[in-house]
């Protein structure tokens, strides 16, 4: 059964019981756009209490405020009550609520198009505070004082972003200076909520918009401030020629596909975060260098993201993209065993996107990017890393400790497998008692070779 049904058939049983019942919110908003609801919400004129005994099994998530959560047909709707909001002391949620009605309860919402409210039956749109006007116009407006609205809860200020970037609306002059004024609520929510809303903004296609406009409404201070220095970090212009590390971060997060993963789009954000820290001037070259950006921006992609409260999964995956960014530019000199190692990264695809619009954002270099896509087919017969062809059961067998040794043997005769060279368990063995034998300085053969220029 489709949301719609289900929310409808609950809206109905609520005004059989001789309540009123509207849709609200998000879902009467995205209705009227075209697009396809994610959820509905019912506001009515029931207590909770009435709602309780009328839906026996919902879950009172919220019966301060008036919210609980009914299931139907395997959806999960939200049925609050009609309600005026008191003083709201910790800037999140209100101290006290007053049930009222469908008109005072549309004059609490944060913006006029998330105002409205329809008839389940007909579908008509009722509408106290202009959100149909400014539905029309793309605009997004707050409810009444911006301020007192933004200073209810400071993740307003976020969720105003947000609905600008991923509905494509101008942000209405006087919420947006209220936006810029009231900035410094983002301090009192939590990390978790801010995540939430930072992630919706960079999952969206028109993530460049979001990045943007939290430049300019002075919100990204309070998210990731570092990400501020980028803004005029002058790059070498032979290879960035689309100017300093903030536009090329912007461009690249505008090449993006609209489907990219949450883990890419902050790679793509943090991949060059610790530029600015590592700009130098090489005299003797005249250019700028970021020695070195690789390995402290992985740092500072992993401090970033868990004082944001990212998952340790996130966390890592990102780092090993920010990490690893730089190494695309030595794939043509990697040898075979290396080249697969490389490959077989769990992050690798989305490393190959990320260097693609790396590239497209500033040199349009694609030589790298098409000699691995080469290589992958070429590997794709068989497992980049197949099984071993032996243990450390083996090396037990011939009498060596378990250690650091252990690695190294096992690990010089897995590039052996990895080059081709050794295919068979066979003559596997018998290289292994020759590297058993071999003092530990001699076990793993060095590849020696010139890498290319560094230049980005």
């Amino acid at each position: 059964m489709p949301a719609r049904q289900a929310a409808l058939e609950l809206a109905r049983q609520l005004t059989a019981a001789g309540y009123e019942a509207l849709f609200a919110g998000g879902c009467v908003r995205d209705r009227l756009l075209g697009l396809v609801p994610k959820d509905y919400d019912i506001a009515t004129s029931a207590t909770p209490a009435e709602v309780q005994k009328l839906f026996p099994g919902a879950n009172e998530v919220g019966a301060h405020f008036g919210v609980a959560i009914a299931k139907h047909a395997g959806h999960h709707i939200e049925i609050a009550t009609f309600r005026t909001d008191g003083s709201y002391k910790d800037g999140r949620r209100p101290d006290t609520v007053t049930f009222s009605t469908p008109e005072l309860d549309a004059q609490r919402r944060d913006f006029t198009i998330n105002g409205l409210f329809e008839n389940p039956e007909t579908g008509e749109v009722i509408d106290y505070v202009g959100g149909l006007a400014d539905l029309g116009a793309r605009l997004l407006r707050a409810i009444g004082d911006p301020v007192a609205r933004f200073t209810e809860d400071g993740l307003r200020l976020l969720r105003a972003v947000r609905f600008s970037a991923t509905l494509g609306f101008k942000i209405e002059p006087q919420t947006f200076i209220a936006i810029q004024s009231c900035a410094d609520m983002l301090e009192r929510i939590s990390p978790e909520r801010i995540r939430d809303e930072f992630s919706k903004i960079l999952i969206s296609p028109n993530r460049r918009a979001g990045v943007e406009l939290l430049i300019e409404s002075s919100l990204m201070v309070h998210i990731v401030p570092e990400f501020l220095k980028t803004i005029g970090c002058e790059q070498p212009p032979e290879w960035h020629p689309e100017g300093d590390v903030y536009t090329h971060t912007c461009i690249m997060l505008e090449l993006l596909a609209d489907d990219a993963s949450l883990d890419l789009c902050l790679a793509v954000l943090l991949h060059d975060i610790a530029k600015p820290p590592c700009q130098t001037y090489d005299a003797t070259a005249g250019r700028i260098r970021f020695n070195g950006h690789d390995t402290l921006g992985a740092e500072m992609a992993g401090a970033i993201l868990r004082r944001l409260r990212y998952s340790n999964e996130t966390i890592a995956s990102v780092v090993t993209m920010v990490a690893r960014h730089m190494q695309f530019m030595n794939v043509k000199q990697m040898r075979t065993a290396k080249l697969k190692r490389f490959m077989a990264e769990p992050t690798f695809e989305r490393e190959m996107e990320l260097h693609r619009v790396d590239c497209g954002s500033s040199n349009g270099f694609t030589d790298n990017y098409e000699f691995l896509l080469a290589k992958g087919e070429e590997f794709a017969a068989e497992p980049l890393i197949p099984p071993p062809l032996v243990t450390g059961r083996d090396l037990l067998t011939l009498g060596l400790s378990p250690g650091p040794r252990f690695k190294e043997i096992l690990e010089a005769l897995q590039t052996e497998q990895l080059e081709g060279r050794i295919l068979a368990r066979e003559p596997a063995l018998v290289y292994l008692k020759e590297l058993a034998t071999r003092p530990p300085e001699s076990t793993a053969k060095k590849h020696h070779g010139s890498p290319p220029p560094f230049h980005s």
